[in-house]
Parts: C-alpha cells; structure tokens; sequence
C-alpha cells in the first residue's frame, strides 16, 4: 500500500507540472501581423537595394575600355575609360577589350615572282582602336584578333612577295617587310584595328631551290680559284721573264764592265773574299784557309797582260 501511495503522488505531481506549463505557453505574447510584415519588408527591401548597388558598378581595370550593351537600345556608342562606373541592373551589361599591343605569330607559304616557294614568319603587334569599340563589337565581337589577323596577313604576304624574286626577298628584305608593313596597315585599318610593329622573323627557300644556291656558290667559288690559279700563272711567268730579262741584262753589263775595265773581276774576288772572310770571322769554329779558297790568288793580281810582274 505505501508504494502505491508513492506512486499516485508521483503521478499527481506530473500533472500538475506539466498543466502549468501548458499554461505558461498559453499565456507568451506572439508579436502582431504588422510587426512581422515590416520585418519581412525590411528584409526584402534591404536585400534588392543591396542587390541593385553591387549589381549597378562595373569597373574597367587598367589598359582596358569597356562599352555597355542595353537590353532595349543596343550597343551604346560610349565607351568608357579605366575606373568604376554606374549601369542598370539587368538592363545592363558591360563588355570589356584589352587595348594593350598583343603579339601574334603567323607563318606562311608563298610563292615569289620566280616560282620559288617561300616560307616567311611574320610577327605584329596589334591593338583595337578605342574609339571605334561599339562598331567592333558589332561587326567583328570579342575574338577579332583571331577572326581578321590570319586572313589578312596570309593575303598581304603572298600579294607582296609575288611582286619579287627569291634573291631579290633576301638582298631587298628592308623593302620587303616596309611594304608588308603599308599594305598591312591599311588592309587593318578597314577593320579597326591598328599595327604598332611589323617585323618579318624568318624567310626560308625550299630544297631544291636552297640545293641550287649552295651548288651556285660552288661553281662560284671554284671558278673564283681557277681564276686565281690563271692569274697566279701569268704572273709567274711576267716575274720569270722580267727576271731572265734582268739577268741577261745584269750579264751584259758585267761583260762591259770586263771588257772596259779588267781589274773589274779583280774588285769581285776581293769584295767576295772579304765577304767570306767575315762570315768565318764571325763563326765558332776556326778553319784555316788559303788565298786560292777564298777566291783570291794573290799571285795574279800583280801580273800584266804580257803575264810579267
């Protein structure tokens, strides 16, 4: 009987508690219906203007325009400079262009006045005109570079160097590439877009043609040598005679002298022994000599012409 007790009493008292809790949330106050809606007002309005503010800036970083595209006009005709600018939300949408010079590489096969297939590479840097930017969007988008740059290079060097040789594109290479520059320029100017620099990068001849100058410079230096050959002969044989000449002229005029002045042959011998008398002065080694070894015989330098003393 006493745990019943306890029991009931453990009931009675969760009931109690948990009435009076029912009646505690029975008596919390909810907020009225107008509260909450300019709660839910505040929320939506603070939202779209937070929306609208960030969507309603658009910035155009440096070397860069932008134009803006509307919804219901079109292309606007202003183009906007670096900085931070206002737009229409939805109705409006900036595009930018980078009007930095950008490098491009375009190679290509050509074939010149005399039917020699050419391979030239060329690089330009090209930039779009700023001013002209909404009619470059319309006509030609984003990707104009890639759209007009292949087609008009391809079409300029070919239309040039048609107009000259294959030893003409590699001795005149200055003209060359200021004509690619003129033509170049002004086919880029019918599309809005201006070259900074042309340079051509490479010019190359095919095989055969490349086979046939080496071979040319061969000959070319083969008949240079045999040329020089020739001449070498007619020279050697001008210094042969005008040395014959000279000797013989050299001889004659000894032979005068002898015949003129004999003691002439006498003055020789004693030039030459003096000669050889120096050199074996002058030498380690001593050797002894008589008159007759240096071309001397002094036995006959005091006879006549009747032999006499």
């Amino acid at each position: 009987r006493g745990v019943r007790r306890r029991d009931c009493s453990a009931r009675f008292g969760d009931r109690l508690r948990h009435s009076g809790a029912m009646q505690n949330v029975r008596n919390v106050k909810l907020p009225s219906a107008g509260v909450i809606a300019g709660v839910v007002q505040t929320v939506v309005f603070g939202g779209g203007a937070t929306y609208g503010l960030y969507n309603s800036l658009f910035n155009v970083e440096g070397g860069h325009r932008a134009i803006v595209y509307n919804r219901v006009m079109g292309v606007k005709d202003k183009v906007y400079s670096e900085g931070t600018h206002l737009m229409v939300p939805w109705f409006e949408r900036p595009i930018t262009y980078d009007v930095r010079a950008r490098a491009h590489q375009v190679s290509s096969t050509s074939g010149s006045k005399d039917l020699q297939m050419v391979n030239i590479s060329l690089r330009v840097l090209t930039r779009p005109d700023a001013s002209k930017l909404p009619e470059v969007y319309r006509t030609l988008g984003t990707d104009f570079n890639e759209r007009v740059l292949p087609s008009i290079i391809h079409e300029t060097l070919k239309s040039v160097v048609a107009q000259y040789n294959a030893s003409q594109l590699l001795t005149q290479r200055e003209q060359v590439s200021l004509a690619v520059r003129d033509t170049l320029v002004r086919r880029a100017a019918h599309f809005n877009m201006i070259m900074d620099d042309v340079s051509i990068t490479a010019l190359t001849f095919g095989r055969e043609y490349t086979a046939a100058i080496e071979a040319k410079q061969v000959a070319q230096q083969e008949a240079e040598r045999a040329k020089f050959i020739v001449e070498k002969a007619v020279q050697d044989k001008r210094s042969a005679v005008i040395k014959a000449e000279g000797e013989a002229k050299s001889a004659k005029l000894i032979g005068e002298a002898i015949a003129n002045n004999p003691a002439f042959i006498t003055l020789r011998k004693i030039e030459a022994a003096r000669d050889i008398a120096q050199t074996m002065s002058e030498s380690n080694n001593r050797v002894m000599l008589n008159a007759d070894s240096l071309l001397l015989n002094l036995a006959d330098v005091g006879h006549g012409k009747d032999g006499k003393k």
